[in-house]
Parts: C-alpha cells; structure tokens; sequence
C-alpha cells in the first residue's frame, strides 16, 4: 500500500517535494476561498489589537494543505511556529516542556491531534484556556500543585477525523474549519504554480488533464506532477501537454476520475465473484488480499465519495456509475 502512487497518504517522497511548493502567504494560497476569507479577518483583528490569534481547528481528509495554512498563519501573523504531531507528545511532561519553551503569540501546531494521550490532552486544557499548566511537585502526602503561567499562542490543530476529538478539546477551539475537495479548475492553478517552481513548461490543458485524475487534491496533483515531469524530460522535449499528461498517467495507470489499478480491481472482484454485491466488508477484504480495516479507510472513501461504491444494511454494493466507467451494461456480471 506504501508504494501506491494514486494515494493521499502522506509518504517519504513528499517530504521534500511539499517543503519546496507551500506557499508561505495567504494571498498565495489557493483554493479554500471562505477559508481564507475567515482566517484574513481573524489575522487582521487579532493583529490590530497585538493578541495572539484563537486557537484553531483544521479538519478534513489528508493532502489538503491544514499544514500548509498551519505556516500561512504563523507567517502572516509574524511569529515562529513549533511543529509536532499527537503520536509523538506520550507524556504530560512532553508536552508541558513544549509548552513553557513558547513566547508570547507563537503557534503550536499539533498534526494529528487526534491521538493525543489524554493525560496529555488534559494538560492542554488550563493551556487552552487560561495559559496556565499545573504542575505537581513531590509525591505522596507531601506533593502540591503550582500554577506555571505561560505566554498567550495560539494551537492549530490538525486531523482527518474530527469525530474523535473529544468533545472537551474541540470545545476549546475559537475557529474551526473543514477543508473541502478542490476543483479541477483550482488544482490546475495549483500545478500551474508548482510547474513554474520546478522551472518546467506546461500548458494548461496538461494542466486540466492532471488536475481531473488527482482526486480533488493537491499533494496528489504534486505528486503526479513528478512524474509527468521525468516523463516529458526523457521521452520529449520538456513540456508537458494535455497528450503527454494521458499518456502518462495511462502508463501509471491513473484513469479520468482518478482510480488507480486497485479500486478497479474492488470493483471488478464485487462484480464478477458477487453480482455487483452486496458483499461484507470481511469477504471482500479476503477476497482482493486486503486488510478489512485497509480497504475501509483507506480505498474505499474515495469511491465512496465519487458514487462507485455504496453502503446498505446487507453490504457493499457496485453502483450503476462503477458499470458504466467499467465499460459494463448496467448489472452485467
């Protein structure tokens, strides 16, 4: 699953290709309109009175640039931002050291936020709200709390499911937001921008044919830009157009709506060895070697999302959508 191109999972290779492409300013950013719009105002006041901004929540699935904006706004407000994620703080004291090393209006950006401990999410607390931690010193009878009081900063948190925040941390945001899919019309200016970062000729509609197969987001859209780029500097003159883009993406085997050989491959074994469905997720996962858990959280959102797949009390069923992209007359076998 790693090696898969097509997924929105951050990977190795991404580390040095996203660094590179984020932008550092809002005005920059693209896409995410009234996101940006909200977070212009709140930079704005929270400049014009010298406070640190609210504490701010980014939910939505990965690859659509919550860190990216976790940047912008330490950026446009001026200040330094300390970056760690929810699995990496596995003590109270981790997080109470990260904590007390801030300065006034600094961001701490927790990714993942999520699986946080919740003895660490308790520290937070007192954190969030009054910018104070208690700390306990000495054990048994003799032990006693103090008040260690800390700079005003602002959290930004992170994660690709909201729903298992608890509802005490979540509360403690002032701003939270979802970041939605992108259009093809926006990743198209997105590639545009990271082609002209690479010092690469693209036209736009190699652009638009990209940013159609890069399932509506842009570490994906980068990602294929890649190798689109290693194919066109070998096999042409450098640049990259709509033919090149298909062919490309043929030989990667990334279709016009974004599957890849695996989710065909879901949908073919649904239809051929069940009818189309409804099939268990259990039987299915055995049936294609899969991970039960993989194939829910990982293949099947996606087509999902883009009416492939559906759920029904009985199981998994193939839709009409999947037959025809399939080529199939609707409820062939």
């Amino acid at each position: 699953m790693n090696k898969r191109i097509i997924t929105t999972e951050f990977i190795e290779e991404d580390i040095k290709t996203e660094n590179h492409l984020r932008p550092v300013w809002l005005k920059d950013y693209i896409g995410q309109s009234k996101i940006k719009e909200v977070l212009e105002i709140y930079i704005q006041a929270a400049r014009q009175r010298d406070e640190a901004l609210d504490h701010v929540l980014f939910y939505g699935p990965p690859g659509l640039g919550k860190t990216t904006l976790a940047g912008i706004i330490a950026n446009e407000m001026g200040v330094h931002m300390k970056v760690t994620s929810g699995p990496a703080i596995e003590r109270p004291g981790e997080i109470a050291a990260i904590l007390n090393g801030l300065s006034q209006g600094d961001i701490l950006f927790i990714d993942e936020i999520h699986r946080l401990n919740r003895q660490v999410e308790e520290v937070l607390y007192p954190a969030m709200e009054d910018f104070a931690i208690d700390i306990v010193i000495g054990k048994g009878a003799t032990a006693r709390s103090i008040r260690l009081d800390l700079p005003q900063f602002t959290l930004i948190g992170a994660t690709t499911r909201a729903g298992m925040l608890t509802a005490p941390l979540r509360d403690r945001f002032g701003v939270i937001q979802r970041l939605e899919f992108y259009s093809p019309e926006e990743l198209s200016q997105i590639i545009l921008r990271s082609a002209d970062v690479f010092k690469m000729q693209m036209d736009e509609a190699g652009a638009m044919e990209l940013a159609r197969r890069s399932r509506g987001t842009p570490r994906l859209a980068n990602r294929l830009l890649k190798r689109v780029r290693d194919y066109a500097q070998v096999k042409y003159d450098g640049r990259v157009t709509e033919t090149v883009a298909r062919e490309v993406l043929d030989i990667l085997e990334v279709d016009r709506y974004g599957l890849d050989s695996v989710d065909r491959n879901i949908l073919w074994t649904m239809i051929e060895k069940f009818g189309g469905g409804p099939v268990g997720l259990d039987t299915l996962a055995a049936s294609i070697g899969e991970d039960a858990g993989t194939l829910e959280d990982v293949y099947e959102p996606y087509l999902l999302q883009n009416g492939f797949l559906q759920r029904t009390p009985r199981g998994r069923m193939v839709t009409p959508a999947a037959y025809r992209h399939l080529g199939l007359p609707v409820g062939e076998k």
